[in-house]
């Protein structure tokens, strides 16, 4: 019966595998996409794939029903929010300039499985979001003609009454997509000047607002007779800042485009930060001149801006308002289909996705199989299904894309330079020979069997500390924790501070709703899961960290992502439970396309070195004696466990 058990060393080869990091080419900067983008262009895609719709609808339904006027207050803080995990992208994108987004990110620190994970989430979160803006600019558009186009699609074509399929096919917003699909397949450039024609458009609308709402602004509608500026409390501003986050989800499109970005260094943190403070200026102001222009309590929450200066004489003002509404839309659509090919294109170049994906044309320079293929898939999600039970499942894909951002950041920061790490002689084989010491009185050790030489310095105080070791300051008192390899402890304290998180989180959550705790086991477990965040945090913080004048970093790590971390995590466990479901077996799937095709194609196979025998080791003492001792070594050299074996000959490599 033991016989039919995997082996430790097949188990521990088979987890090496989920959780290897993609190598990094020298130099990043080469590409098969056109590097045309400026810092303009990614902004104004920035700003396309935030201000949209939600401009126009999301502050009047959350003022009404959530927040009252104090929608402001929840703009300005879900905007600090929003800007930890922008920070995070901003710096990754900096420093990996490479298509791909968070899978990317994800890939080139924490691991193989975990950024497939995240890409398989979010390439369905931007086709659901995709069709789901489709539909809401064809119904929009169908409203401004009181309903025509429905009226004669149900009576030509017929009506549905089938679970999970839409009343009536949507053929105008499956049109939109397939226009939008053609367009992003001329290229870059020419998406970018759409974006720029739409976003343009959109920003002269919002202009209009702002200066006709403060010229039409009542500064009684914030009065204690109709409310007062916060009718609904602390806890409406908070629950308003839930909802007003998802306001910001675009900007990692800006990301995503880093591999066309003229200068990407530099580019994408202004980018993302430009748009991100553009996008924040414009939802809070829309939100004064909105709930200033008319009560809050009288808003029609399906067209707010519309409705407010019809009811102020200004009818002729509703159709420059819908004209902004639907440009804004567009710019969405156009981020969504932008975005998704170059996911998958980063995907299948790494091998985890089918191949055919990765093919980019040779004079657009754009994933022209990815961008027509999954244009189709959005325009037949926005023509047959009823896409509002899974417009929700949007939100914990972005949650967890920015939860694993946040973390990449942490453990990339406190990880050794590349150039530090010991160069692999030929073949992909670790090198012998000798490294000669800065000092006489040093213990060298060299073993063939490791994949690295470990040179260990007596006075480690006099050494240049580098990232992942502990600080000098720190070594009396942690003296244990510097038997570890550089970055070791730092990735164990990031599991504990996730760990951590999550338990306080659902303590916060569900502890007085589902769970009844009592008081004293409530605030027990607070405490005590709050204490283990902070010891991870002052854990991690306790090692050196890299830095890096080149690109931007972002301040106070790992403070910034940590906070981002447990944000994000909240906001997931107050998502419904069918959304955790759904999101469980769209998992489910994705491991399945991971384990039946991604491990078996994945270019990290390629690199893998082939496990050698080893026979002796040497340990040279300061003294200059040599002493030999023979060990009997035997590495396994068979693949792990249901896993293709890889390995190459040396002359093939």
């Amino acid at each position: 019966m033991a016989r039919w058990l995997p082996r430790s060393t097949d188990l521990t080869r088979f987890c090496q595998k989920l959780n290897r990091v993609k190598t990094l080419e020298d130099d990043m900067m080469e590409t098969s996409f056109n590097r045309c983008l400026s810092t303009i262009d990614l902004t104004l895609l920035g700003i396309g794939g935030m201000v949209g719709s939600g401009l126009y609808v999301l502050t009047g339904t959350v003022a009404k029903e959530i927040a009252g006027p104090a929608v402001i207050v929840s703009f300005i803080i879900a905007g600090f929010a929003s800007l930890l995990a922008a920070l995070c992208y901003a710096e990754f994108g900096a420093r990996v300039p490479k298509t791909g987004s968070a899978y990317m990110f994800t890939y080139v620190s924490v691991g193989e499985i975990w950024a497939f994970l995240i890409g398989w989430n979010v390439l369905l979160e931007y086709m659901i979001g995709g069709a789901a803006v489709a539909r809401a600019w064809s119904g929009y558009l169908d409203s401004i003609f009181n309903h025509k186009i429905k009226n004669f699609t149900e009576t030509h074509v017929g009506a549905w009454q089938v679970p999970f399929l839409a009343h009536y096919p949507d053929f105008l917003a499956a049109a939109i997509l397939l226009v939008a699909t053609a367009f992003i397949s001329f290229g870059a450039k020419v998406s970018s000047w759409l974006n720029h024609i739409f976003s343009a458009i959109s920003m002269g609308v919002i202009l209009f607002i702002l200066i006709m709402g403060f010229v039409l602004a009542q500064p009684k509608n914030w009065s204690t007779q109709e409310g007062g500026f916060a009718p609904y409390g602390l806890s409406g501003i908070m629950a308003g800042t839930a909802t007003c986050f998802y306001a910001f989800v675009g900007f990692d499109v800006i990301a995503a485009s880093s591999e066309e970005a003229r200068n990407p260094q530099r580019a994408v943190p202004r980018a993302i930060a430009f748009s991100l403070g553009l996008a924040t200026g414009a939802y809070i102001l829309v939100s004064v001149v909105l709930t200033l222009m008319v009560p809050w309590h009288t808003l029609d929450p399906d067209s707010a801006l519309a409705d407010a200066f019809y009811r102020r004489g200004y009818a002729w003002a509703g159709f420059l308002v819908a004209a902004g509404s639907i440009c804004a839309m567009n710019t969405v659509l156009l981020s969504n289909l932008f975005s998704l090919p170059r996911i998958v294109y980063a995907m299948a170049e790494d091998g985890l996705f089918f191949q055919v994906f990765s093919r980019v044309h040779p004079r657009t320079q754009v994933p022209v199989v990815g961008i027509v293929v999954f244009g189709l898939l959005m325009a037949l999600l926005a023509l047959v299904f009823d896409l509002e039970a899974l417009v929700q499942f949007l939100s914990i894909g972005t949650l967890l894309a920015y939860t694993f951002v946040a973390a990449s950041i942490i453990v990339l920061r406190f990880q050794q330079h590349k150039e530090d790490v010991p160069a692999a002689g030929a073949g992909g084989q670790p090198s012998t020979e000798p490294h000669e010491g800065p000092a006489g009185g040093e213990l060298k050790e060299y073993e063939s069997f490791s994949d690295k030489l470990h040179l260990v310095d007596r006075d480690k105080g006099k050494e240049q500390r580098e990232p992942g070791q502990l600080k000098a300051a720190f070594e009396p008192y942690l003296e244990f924790l510097s038997d570890f390899y550089p970055g070791e402890v730092v990735t164990v304290a990031v599991v504990t501070l996730m760990v951590s998180a999550i338990c306080l989180c659902s303590i916060l959550v569900f502890g007085n709703t589902h769970l009844h705790l009592p008081t004293w086991s409530y605030s027990l477990l607070l405490v005590l899961f709050s204490l283990g965040f902070l010891l991870s945090l002052l854990l991690i913080w306790a090692h050196e960290q890299r830095h890096s004048t080149q690109t931007f970093q972002i301040p106070l790590v790992p403070l910034s992502p940590a906070l981002s971390i447990i944000l994000n995590i909240y906001l997931m466990l107050k998502l419904s439970y069918m959304t955790w479901l759904r999101f469980a077996v769209w998992l489910l799937l994705g491991l399945l396309v991971y384990f039946g095709y991604g491990i078996w194609h994945s270019k990290e196979n390629l690199r893998e070195p082939r496990a050698q025998r080893v026979s002796a080791r040497y340990v040279v003492f300061p003294g200059g004696s040599l002493e030999e001792r023979v060990q009997a070594v035997q590495p396994s050299c068979q693949p792990a466990a249901g896993l293709p074996d890889t390995d190459t000959d040396d002359g093939k490599r």
